[in-house]
């Protein structure tokens, strides 16, 4: 069995507001010093799959610097390897990917070159750890011509997923993407192993009908009476943050100790590319309790329940709690930040307080559907000015300036969003 693991990562993550506005969804900073799609890719390599396509559209800057060659995941290889597919203009080439079946029909040559009969076709924005070797052994023992992995959610979450229904040997009897009243709680976790020729003859038959030709709207259920279609069942640590309140929510586990999620497993090791920084340092009266410090930080401060990412500044007298600051921000003396999201290169003086008020449950006016449960958001390369009091679900574009603030008092509701 020849396999090839293509990873859709070119996802535009609207949901996460600011977050992604300057980088695709996989490129999003997570647990301090990784990337969302570190994960998917530390489980390729941990399942010893070394050759990675990675298809990429949205923003795809942040997410081309971070991979690069490949180096942190041993995947810079002269023979195989990863390989950053972007869309691109041709004859009988459209410029952009419709959906995440067409990603793949776009990049048919790929898997072509490399002599593949077998694709592992993943997400690059779930946080999860699974040996992928037991599911292709799977496959291949049954002779499928597709294999999903799922797993049971709660019966109010079946409305996110794909729900998968099968006979008593597994094999795949009805797929809804998405429904409404759902008979089942098996969820598609987006985690495929297809047979080269078998889906190739799916995709280019469905084409002509799709534009935004997708595997869960149309490619699985085409499949389900034609073709051999088993699933795997995972118990392990997944999630998708891909919404404001589960990436804050999972991250506050991890500062918990109640996470299910191990980062200090030296069996499965989640790779990174890193900066070389010098050690996390604490003041003369800095302290840090139920919190992930990476290095190159300085708290000089009080920091609790919070995750900082590389060269993160606390100044003296400054408050951080429930909170996540990404790379190289810097939080004033006397500021106080309260469940907030800090992207990367955050200024905010001296005496202003980020997450002021008990006021939670006001919706952000201008993004009410997506913000709506406390977290204060503010953008990469913001400047917060000093003695300013900020309330809840405010969210802070990016690279806002403190001029920005002029037409605002002292004090900025709840439910705010300053550009």
């Amino acid at each position: 069995m020849r396999v090839v693991a293509l990873i859709l990562a070119g996802g535009a993550g609207t949901r996460l507001g600011v977050l992604s506005d300057q980088r695709a969804k996989p490129a999003v900073p997570f647990a301090g010093r990784f990337r969302i799609i570190d994960f998917t890719l530390s489980n390729c390599v941990n399942s010893g799959i070394f050759d990675v396509g990675i298809l990429t559209q949205y923003l795809p800057r942040s997410l081309n610097d971070h991979i690069g060659i490949g180096r942190p995941w041993d995947l810079d290889r002269s023979r195989g390897g990863v390989r950053l597919l972007q869309p691109y203009q041709g004859r009988g080439h459209k410029d952009w990917y419709g959906g995440t079946a067409d990603a793949v029909l776009q990049n048919l040559d790929y898997l072509r070159d490399h002599r593949a009969d077998t694709v592992l076709i993943l997400s690059g924005d779930h946080i999860y750890k699974m040996d992928y070797r037991p599911m292709l052994r799977l496959h291949e023992e049954r002779r499928a011509d597709l294999t999903v992995a799922v797993m049971n959610v709660r019966p109010d979450e079946t409305d996110r997923f794909g729900i998968v229904l099968t006979d008593d040997a597994g094999r795949v009897t009805q797929f809804l993407e998405k429904p409404k009243e759902a008979p089942s709680t098996l969820a598609n976790m987006g985690v495929y192993v297809f047979n080269v020729n078998a889906l190739a003859e799916r995709m280019q038959a469905l084409a002509p009908k799709h534009t935004d030709l997708d595997f869960g709207k149309h490619i699985i259920p085409s499949m389900v009476e034609s073709h051999a279609i088993y699933t795997f069942p995972f118990e392990g640590y997944w999630v998708d943050v891909g919404t404001v309140d589960a990436y804050w929510e999972t991250s506050m586990e991890l500062t918990s100790g109640q996470s299910k999620l191990n980062l200090y497993d030296p069996a499965w090791v989640i790779h990174t590319r890193s900066e070389e920084r010098p050690p996390a340092k604490l003041g003369p009266v800095g302290a840090a309790r139920d919190s992930l410090v990476c290095n190159g930080c300085t708290v000089r401060g009080e920091v609790s329940r919070s995750v900082l990412s590389p060269g993160v500044y606390v100044s003296p007298g400054a408050v951080v709690r429930d909170s996540i600051i990404m790379n190289d921000s810097w939080v004033g003396p006397g500021a106080v930040v309260d469940r907030c999201i800090l992207d990367k290169n955050v200024v905010v003086g001296p005496g202003a307080f980020l997450g002021w008020g008990d006021d939670l449950s006001t919706p952000n006016q201008r993004y009410p559907d997506r913000f709506n449960t406390g977290p204060t958001i503010v953008g990469k390369g913001a400047h917060i000015p000093a003695n300013r009091c900020i309330g809840r679900n405010v969210v802070i574009q990016s690279e806002v300036d403190e001029a920005a603030f002029s037409a605002f008092g002292e004090t900025i509701p709840s439910g705010t969003t300053i550009e």
